[in-house]
């Protein structure tokens, strides 16, 4: 991965602090996956829960106001290694309400709306009551299904939490280097299948038609096998897979289940060695915080497609 090439202009954008006039109005009242959110002011004590929210905030220069991160899915990028260190750790995984409470947010930041649980983060309603706003990532919205995801919705979460925390300027200018490196960006042109293996053993857990995988297969020029299916991802069969036989598959490596343990495992599995793709070792692969909605999908689609390009395919 090329983190500094592919995340154009991030780490200098992130180290610059917006000294533009203030430009978003307060209190300032939004909706949220069907919840109302009010904020008196831009939050200046936040938790993030999952790396999607912690890099976002990364990514426009907000560190600072980070006072706890939890359920991170892997290190983030070597552009904002200098700002990620020193982040107060609240869990390894999703840190409970008194565990929250205990830094005194006024806003917490999620990936996904499953980490506003009692047994989780807390409901979202009980936070509401003790004074602390709530922000879900709106792709990962489940109370109200969201759209199919575009680059487009992408870059309207990133301008929606510039105006959350009033760096707009900011915000527009991340969108701006992000939308330079989709530019250079060609899908490839061989008419080529592929599949998106998140994790699974016995049974694979892939992107379907909806979500981040399938944003970035089709920017790719790939065509999904599971692209009629509309939701995110889904659990599918290895004997679907080995029927569709697909030309490319695309690994998302995972400390806890990894590109190298995937390829082994596709390689020994007598459905599925004798897959074009896994004979050939034509594989993509992506780090999972890449791989759901948010900051670095436009560099992982960049790094894909130049792992695509590199690919042979005999006549």
């Amino acid at each position: 991965m090329r983190p500094l090439r592919y995340l154009l202009g991030l780490a200098l954008v992130a180290a610059t602090p917006n000294l533009a006039m203030s430009q978003t109005s307060y209190p300032l009242a939004l909706d949220n996956c069907g919840f109302a959110v009010e904020l008196p002011a831009a939050p200046a004590r936040v938790v993030t829960i999952k790396s999607t929210a912690t890099e976002m905030l990364l990514a426009l220069g907000l560190e600072s106001r980070i006072v706890g991160i939890g359920f991170q899915d892997g290190p983030v990028p070597e552009a904002w290694t200098a700002q990620a260190a020193g982040l107060n750790v609240l869990a390894e995984k999703l840190p409970s309400q008194e565990v929250v409470l205990g830094v005194e947010p006024d806003l917490v930041y999620g990936g996904w709306e499953s980490n506003f649980a009692a047994d989780g983060a807390g409901e979202r309603t009980t936070l509401a009551e003790l004074g602390v706003a709530s922000y879900v990532s709106p792709a990962a919205c489940r109370s109200v299904k969201p759209a199919k995801l575009t680059f487009d919705e992408l870059f309207a979460e990133i301008a929606e939490v510039g105006t959350i925390f009033d760096v707009g300027a900011t915000a527009d200018q991340v969108i701006a280097d992000q939308k330079a490196v989709l530019a250079t960006i060609a899908p490839d042109a061989r008419g080529l299948t592929a599949v998106w293996y998140s994790s699974g053993t016995k049974t694979p857990y892939v992107g379907a038609g909806s979500n981040a995988p399938a944003m970035m297969m089709e920017a790719l020029g790939l065509d999904n096998i599971m692209n009629t299916v509309d939701d995110g991802w889904i659990s599918a069969s290895w004997e679907a897979i080995v029927d569709a036989n697909p030309d490319v598959i695309i690994l998302v490596d995972a400390a806890w289940n990894s590109a190298a343990q995937k390829k082994k495992l596709l390689a020994e599995n007598p459905i599925t060695s004798q897959l074009d793709a896994v004979v050939n070792q034509r594989y993509l692969v992506i780090p999972f915080p890449a791989s759901e909605a948010g900051i670095r999908n436009v560099g992982a689609t960049a790094d894909m497609a130049e792992q695509l390009a590199g690919l042979s395919f005999s006549p």
